[in-house]
Order: C-alpha cells, then structure tokens, then sequence
C-alpha cells in the first residue's frame, strides 16, 4: 500500500516538476531506468559506518542513452527480457548467461522492451559483439570473442546453444530491428 501511495505521489511531483531523476526513484524501480537528461539510473550498494549495513540507492550514470528518456521499465518488460529489478550496477557479464540471452533474444523482449534492448545492444557493443549476430547464431558470434580456439569443450558455449535450442523451438527469434 505504501508502495502505491509512494508512486501516485512520484506522478503528481513529477508531473509538477516535469523530470524524473534516478536519485528520487525507489530502489525497485531503479534498475533499467533512464532519467529525463537521457542518462541510465543504477543502483548502488554503500554500507553505513554506523552498522555498516548495506543500503542500496539510486543513482545517475554516465551512461547516455540516445533515444529514450524519462523511463521506468515495465515489470513486464525486466521479467520478459530474464532480468532482476534489483540488479547493482550495469555490466556485460549477463550476455554470457545462457537462460537470460535467449529471454533476451525472444521476440516478446526484442520487440516490446527496446529500452532494455538498447542497453544491452550497447552493452555487445562494447564486447565487441553485435546483439543481433548473438540472437541469430549465439555460438558463432560468442566465440569469436574468446580467446579458446575450442568452443565446443567451453561450457558455457555448450549451455547457450542448449538453451537457444530449447527457446528457439517455441518462440521464434526475432532479432534487431534494423532502427537501432
């Protein structure tokens, strides 16, 4: 209930202010968030001197985005691309999980989640790798990043194409619109 009151109250300030900033967002809605300059809202971890425990807070990244402002992620879209709504920081790394990859590659994210899409066509990008080439042959475009001359004997390799297998069997996979 208060998480509703909290949220009625962020709409109406909003609408009077006319922005949304990262640092005034509730930590759950932090996570794949982009505040109204276009910079990506993350969530960090700090402990307190106190007891030192461990708080969570959001905040502004450096991290421009070209394309979308004033976004909070959907549940529908963070639960559709295989994400977590209280993921810290931003990183690359979940490229390499299988499981998240092909919900990340399945038409239902790929085509109604392009804030997510974006974040992580740059994240590839930044790999070194291109998000549609990983969607269209994940194995191919995943190795060639590697420095390991065998793929087949890496298990990660073996574990993304499994589960490409098992999520291209029921969803057809519909990678990169030509716009981004």
């Amino acid at each position: 209930m208060a998480l509703i009151i909290f949220l009625a109250v962020s709409l109406l300030l909003h609408g009077a202010l006319g922005e949304l900033v990262c640092e005034q967002l509730p930590v759950e809605l932090c996570s794949y968030s982009v505040a109204s300059f276009g910079k990506r809202c993350l969530l960090e971890t700090f402990a307190t001197e106190e007891d030192r425990e461990v708080i969570y807070q959001c905040k502004t990244s450096e991290v421009v985005v070209d394309v979308i402002q004033e976004r909070i992620e959907s549940d529908e879209c963070v639960n559709a691309c295989g994400l977590d709504r209280n993921t810290v920081g931003i990183s690359s790394d979940t490229l390499f999980e299988p499981h998240l990859l092909a919900k990340l590659c399945s038409s239902d994210s790929y085509q109604s989640c392009p804030n997510i899409i974006d974040l992580y066509f740059n994240l590839a990008l930044g790999e070194g790798i291109y998000l549609p080439d990983i969607c269209a042959n994940p194995r191919h475009a995943l190795s060639t990043t590697r420095s390991s001359s065998d793929a087949n004997s890496n298990p990660i390799f073996v574990e993304v194409t499994a589960a490409f297998a098992l999520v291209s069997s029921h969803v057809g996979l519909a990678c990169a619109p030509t716009t981004i």
